[in-house]
């Protein structure tokens, strides 16, 4: 039986901590080697860890000032505990394998595995939207620390397979073994397909509503589904649409100035903000229709609820998408609003389309469980540990 330490330093919120708690939740570590599960973290992460009888929580005192968001001293403390105190930690809990989950590792510990969680840094061309600004320096720093962290390693977890060929060849990485282990959806996502309605039954009063749940960024492209569903809307289409997630400036800026240039004609638009994760899935069972018009994920899981939700799909084609949803989807250019509007309308026009595009999208949700990824995860972490 062996011991596995997983540093949790660096996720405070988002989906790398939502994916150690799910992970953590499904996980049985004895059936694959594993007597005892070591985490360090902050407490507002530990705390909502799960208790089992073979996982240890050990909070950091360190780590509980480096979760202050409002401190310029996080990053500089985080490294600094990782550098000059998870070695020690380890070998002291006599760990055979360090897990390091947040991509980033300067501990000196071996043997570590490792996960790409990030594409951004790595997709130079959607770095290069952000210009000759402090975030793009943000990124490119991200992708050298990565970078050295991916070829340190013993173990790399890919989330999918454009991930490992995309991020493999930026970062010219050829030495640690990988593997393609995706993420899980929770069940409360899932919702066998409802019947769907003819366009005949909505109105401007009761309309057609679309729903796209994501963080309001360059490459998300808010502004371009509010260009077509405006298009649609003076076509004659009762549409809305619910925009839902946490704004970064630029983003914003852009989705403000849409909205602004159609003046009294975006009442069509809701944008809701930041909704917790705990109520998401309710949003989702009040949705006609899901859209997602990214240009760059890594997994990109909101799709996969929305499969899971048994809703039908207008989808942008670039990056994983196609490879997560096939042909449960109508796709399109995220940069091209008159292509968004096409597809959105194809699948209004026809609920048909709707009911068969939901079948196949839920059908394809269920191959990603937690309790999978928490599995293969585990045997990797075995074998890279044995090896």
């Amino acid at each position: 039986m062996m011991r596995v330490g997983i540093d949790a330093s660096n996720l405070r919120a988002g989906g790398t901590a939502t994916y150690l708690i799910e992970l953590l939740r499904a996980a049985n570590p004895p059936d694959l080697g594993f007597d005892e599960v070591v985490v360090w973290a902050g407490s507002a992460v530990l705390n909502k860890i799960e208790d089992r009888q073979w996982l240890r929580k050990s909070p950091q005192q360190l780590l509980e000032q480096a979760a202050n968001p409002f401190s310029d001293r996080r990053h500089l403390l985080r490294a600094y505990w990782q550098r000059f105190k998870l070695r020690k930690l380890a070998e002291l809990a006599g760990c055979d394998l360090l897990f390091v989950p947040g991509g980033l590792d300067h501990s000196g510990f071996h043997p570590v595995v490792t996960m790409s969680h990030n594409m951004l840094p790595f997709d130079l061309g959607e770095a290069s939207r952000y210009g000759w600004s402090l975030s793009r320096l943000r990124l490119w720093i991200l992708r050298r620390l990565q970078t050295r962290t991916f070829r340190h390693a013993d173990g790399l977890i890919f989330l999918m397979a454009h991930a490992r060929e995309t991020v493999s060849r930026v970062a010219q990485i050829n030495g640690p073994r990988t593997v393609v282990i995706p993420h899980g959806v929770s069940p409360r996502f899932s919702f066998a397909p409802r019947v769907q309605r003819d366009l005949s039954e909505y109105s401007f009063s009761q309309p057609f509503r679309v729903l796209y749940v994501s963080t309001v960024n360059l490459y998300k492209h808010q502004w371009h589904v509010v260009e077509a569903i405006a298009q649609l809307r003076g076509a004659g289409f009762p549409v809305a649409l619910d925009l839902v997630g946490a704004g970064f400036p630029a983003g914003l800026q852009r989705l403000t100035d849409k909205l602004r240039s159609l003046g009294a004609a975006s009442d069509f638009v809701q944008y809701r903000g930041q909704v917790a994760y705990d109520v998401l899935h309710h949003l989702y069972q009040q949705a006609d229709l899901k859209v997602f018009a990214s240009s760059c994920e890594n997994m990109p899981i909101i799709l996969l609820e929305a499969m899971a939700a048994g809703l039908p799909i207008a989808c942008s084609k670039r990056g994983p998408m196609p490879e997560v949803l096939g042909d449960a989807g109508v796709y399109f250019d995220p940069e091209r609003p008159r292509e968004i509007a096409i597809a959105i309308e194809t699948l209004i026009r026809s609920p048909q389309i709707r009911a068969r595009n939901a079948a196949l999208g839920f059908e394809r949700a269920q191959r990603y469980s937690w309790e999978r990824c928490a599995r293969e995860t585990f045997a990797f972490l075995a074998e890279c540990a044995r090896r």
